[in-house]
């Protein structure tokens, strides 16, 4: 399944300790580029966060921002009754002993350990930031697989239209040969003093040789099997792949333009460099 590079996708968890939301959007890039924005309780994570995204992701500039949004009611702190009790016990045993003494509230709060943190579970934590990446991740990869289905379609467009090309120059080589010689012909039957007729045979026969693209045409035959093959193959990135054999596609149309003697094969290998550049900007939107 051919992928894009380009996608979005984004979710959120209901926590315990409160609504973890995650967005992840990618662009085209040669490489697998990684940004992270954690916040603080979940930066520990980023080691583990990148190797989940990279199990699964081989190219793009990706962002991933991640948030932890503590509920309204919570305030995220709590006293410590243990604590806070014994504290009265004393400040009551205390009382009896000196009838003046006051305690305010401020004091009491600011006491060391009366007031706690929630704490975070991290084992915990990081089962559910990881369950929540993996559903968004799934999205994100199936969101990029739609866009690949897309991509390919217009790629196998291109293709036929370049196999329809290739096609049709193969029925004009033969047509062009036999006007070749017969100017050439004509042009020697012109000469005011006759030449060996085996001289001029073996001149023509190496001639036409150069003129020859049959090799080019079977190349190209080649490569474009080898790029449906590719088009209807499996979950492998072949950005890459694809690149290269493009490359390959572009060398037998200069071939074919250079030894081209001819308007109509002139034209076709002018027409399947177009498409190939056409193909050539599909291809670098795929992972």
């Amino acid at each position: 399944m051919i992928r894009s590079m380009t996608a979005f996708a984004s979710g959120e968890r209901s926590t315990e300790w409160g609504v973890l939301g995650c967005e992840l959007r990618a662009v085209n890039h040669r490489f697998l580029e990684l940004g992270l924005r954690l916040p603080e309780e979940l930066r520990a994570f980023e080691p583990i966060l990148r190797e989940r995204i990279g199990a699964r992701i081989s190219r793009g500039k990706l962002d991933l921002a991640m948030r932890l949004r503590a509920p309204e009611s919570d305030a995220g702190l709590h006293l410590n009754e243990a604590l806070v009790g014994e504290l009265s016990r004393l400040n009551l045993d205390l009382a009896q002993r000196f009838p003046g003494l006051r305690t305010s509230l401020t004091e009491l709060l600011q006491y060391p350990g009366v007031l706690q943190g929630r704490g975070l579970d991290q084992e915990a934590l990081q089962r559910e930031v990881l369950a929540l990446l993996d559903v968004v991740l799934a999205d994100f990869v199936a969101t990029r697989e739609r866009e690949g289905g897309k991509l390919a379609a217009v790629i196998g467009e291109r293709a036929a239209a370049i196999a329809g090309i290739a096609a049709d120059v193969r029925t004009l080589v033969p047509l062009i040969r036999a006007g070749q010689r017969h100017k050439l012909e004509a042009r020697l039957a012109d000469l005011s003093q006759p030449a060996d007729p085996g001289r001029i045979e073996q001149e023509l026969v190496l001639w036409l040789q150069k003129l020859d693209v049959d090799e080019e045409l079977d190349r190209l035959d080649s490569h474009l099997a080898e790029l449906r093959r590719i088009l209807k193959g499996g979950k492998e990135p072949v950005g890459r792949r694809l690149d290269f054999l493009l490359q390959e596609f572009n060398r037998e149309a200069n071939t074919l333009g250079s030894k081209s003697v001819d308007a109509r094969t002139s034209n076709a290998a002018v027409e399947l460099k177009v498409l190939i550049d056409q193909v050539r900007e599909q291809i670098q939107n795929i992972e």
